[in-house]
């Protein structure tokens, strides 16, 4: 395979995860989630076992606190729902798929956050 041909094929796949990424991170805002996932946290966070065994890995290393008082099949299912309905409205909107939005620093001027 020439360097040209995986070039592309890595762009194109940086763009899919990217977009993918930025529809998680509006996922996190829209349920009042303060965490954000940057390229490395998101590559690291997805595995091959799947969006829902990543995510709930995610969970159980990096926000322990919130299994506390959430079930860990509840969050899965909350985040991944609100990630569906992000990315269906980034898309029907046209937004490009590797746009970015840094989601942590609009929470940051919420009053009261």
């Amino acid at each position: 395979m020439s360097t040209t041909v995986q070039h592309t094929q890595q762009s194109q796949h940086n763009v899919h995860a990217d977009a993918h990424r930025n529809a998680y991170n509006a996922a996190f805002h829209e349920l009042g989630l303060r965490f954000h996932w940057d390229s490395s946290v998101y590559q690291g966070s997805h595995c091959a076992d799947g969006d829902r065994a990543c995510l709930r890995r995610y969970l159980e290393e990096h926000q322990a606190h919130l299994l506390k008082a959430y079930d860990a099949d509840f969050l899965v299912d909350a985040i991944e729902q609100a990630k569906a309905r992000r990315f269906d409205a980034m898309n029907e909107a046209g937004c490009r798929p590797a746009a970015y939005i840094n989601w942590a620093e609009i929470q940051q001027h919420h009053a009261g956050v």
